[in-house]
């Protein structure tokens, strides 16, 4: 099982806690967890990629394991901390301003 921690917009949008398990069939990566996580949810389709090109939404960044994955390619196989339910793959709500 995967552990997901989404931001509170997101929670309130799927109607769930703070973190949610998913079953992710094959590699572990971004695009399988996100796939995994919008299958489970439909609602945040859309709202953490972009519905065209699957990019990550601009103010949505991905951590695991203490790292920023944001910039990561999206078939890039995850940290084996996740993979085995050990560590969350994050997502965080990032917040812009002066």
């Amino acid at each position: 099982m995967i552990r997901v921690v989404l931001p509170f917009h997101l929670r309130n949008l799927a109607h769930v806690g703070s973190e949610v398990t998913l079953e992710v069939d094959g590699p572990i990566t971004q695009r399988s967890v996100l796939d995994a996580l919008e299958a489970r949810y439909p609602m945040l389709r859309g709202a953490i990629r972009d519905h065209d090109t699957l990019q990550r939404r601009a103010f949505l960044r991905f951590f695991a394991c203490e790292q920023d994955l944001s910039h990561d390619p999206p078939d890039a196989p995850l940290p084996d901390e996740i993979a085995s339910g050990k560590e969350p793959f994050i997502v965080i709500g990032a917040i812009a301003g002066g």
